[in-house]
């Protein structure tokens, strides 16, 4: 009789589970696996050990709040040390040992292109925080950070207007690597359709940890003497430390030739002595600077979060635009398993479409239903004294993402959509 009951109760349970009504004692009340992946070490440091920190703070906030679907989250911090191939190393490691139910990471291209083919290969679920390059749609990634159209484009025609300069002359400064030379493929490409002559546009590129700029200063200025220049830069991570120092020491200032940084942001500027760059600009779809209830809420909930867990840098509490991504990532995820009641790829992925969340910078941000993208806001700020940024310029409102740019050939063929593989 006994066992006859069990296999009752057991047929019962298996079938409210078909319909995704399964009852408390059936459920599972394993913490779901949460896999974060960014560098903590080598050049890139200097930029995403905030964001392995802002996913922390996250987890700690949803678990204080019951979890996701009853289960707490348990963390998987990994460290793939600005090594590229270790970031593919590292993302099949929390794919098939550690059992991640989605993994929040990356900031170069480079290393998310490293990631991509195991996390498709493997059906795993990646979130990428960091503005990047477009020229991709993957069915497992979700694009939080900004495509070209989001901060490249418009940064442009910022600078090109009568109230951003008007500038004739370009300099497009990078560093070595995917990201930079895709994004100014698609400027070089823009500015022509604008007019721009080959002979106004200078390219140049650095390698990664890039410490002596001093030439590529004095080649600037000297540009800079043939018409009203601007310069797009694109270096990332440590190396715009002594970027931005050379600057001041060579008295180039944003009124002569002003400087708009798409990877340099609130946290990137901490080590520098900002007073000589004041009035040169970053384009971001965040600035901590921002007046609005959500911005405020979540700069104190970072700040006490800093303290609470003596961070470094928590005497001076910044928060940045890959951080609000970041942020607004990991709850639209939160948001999507709820609706999916599983952690299962596929029916998160479907979740995801149309997910909105009210983010720091003061919209209500909402993922694209189709491309995996948020629509964002686009903000440009000038760097103030104190290490801030000024907002000079703003979109009226959201941007819906192009990820395959206009300015590329062929691209106006390809679909709005991840194309299954």
């Amino acid at each position: 009789m006994q066992r006859r009951f069990t296999l009752k109760a057991l047929a019962a349970a298996v079938a409210l589970a078909g319909t995704g009504m399964v009852p408390a004692f059936a459920q599972s009340k394993e913490p779901i696996k949460v896999g974060i992946l960014h560098s903590l070490s080598g050049t890139m440091a200097i930029s995403e050990t905030v964001l392995k920190d802002t996913v922390l703070m996250a987890i700690d906030e949803i678990n204080a709040k019951g979890g996701v679907m009853g289960r707490k989250l348990e963390p998987v911090v990994v460290d793939p040390a600005s090594n590229w191939p270790l970031f593919a190393e590292k993302t099949k490691q929390l794919l098939t040992q550690d059992k991640v139910s989605v993994i929040f990471g990356c900031w170069t291209s480079v290393s998310r292109k490293s990631v991509l083919p195991v996390v498709e290969e493997l059906n795993g679920l990646l979130f990428y925080p960091v503005q990047y390059e477009g020229e991709e749609l993957s069915k497992n990634v979700f694009y939080t950070g900004a495509a070209p159209n989001q901060q490249a484009i418009p940064a442009v025609d910022y600078l090109m207007s009568k109230e951003g300069g008007g500038a004739k002359r370009w300099v497009l400064l990078g560093t070595d690597y995917v990201y930079p030379r895709t994004t100014n493929k698609i400027l070089r490409a823009y500015l022509k359709s604008k007019g721009v002559k080959e002979t106004d546009i200078d390219e140049k590129y650095t390698p990664f940890g890039h410490s002596d700029y001093q030439t590529i200063v004095a080649d600037i200025k000297k540009f800079s003497a043939g018409g009203k220049t601007a310069v797009v830069s694109t270096i990332n991570g440590d190396s715009n430390v002594p970027f931005y120092k050379e600057l001041g020491n060579a008295g180039l200032k944003a009124k002569d030739v002003p400087v708009v940084a798409f990877s340099v942001g609130e946290e990137e500027l901490r080590g520098v002595d900002t007073k000589p760059l004041v009035g040169h600009l970053a384009a971001w779809n965040y600035f901590m600077s921002l007046k609005n209830p959500a911005n405020t809420e979540f700069t104190k909930k970072w700040a006490a979060y800093a303290k609470a867990k003596k961070l470094p840098g928590a005497d001076k509490p910044l928060t940045n635009d890959p951080m609000e991504a970041t942020y607004i990532g990991i709850n639209m995820w939160k948001q999507a398993v709820e609706k999916a009641k599983s952690t299962d790829t596929d029916k998160v992925i479907a979740a995801m479409a149309g997910q909105t969340f009210k983010a720091p910078s003061g919209i209500v941000s909402k993922m694209d239903e189709k491309n995996h993208h948020l629509h964002k806001s686009v903000f440009i700020g000038e760097v103030k004294a104190d290490g801030q940024f000024n907002v000079v310029w703003k979109t009226p409102g959201p941007v819906k993402a192009k990820p395959w740019s206009p300015y590329i050939e062929g691209n106006d063929k390809k679909p709005d959509q991840p194309v299954k593989k």
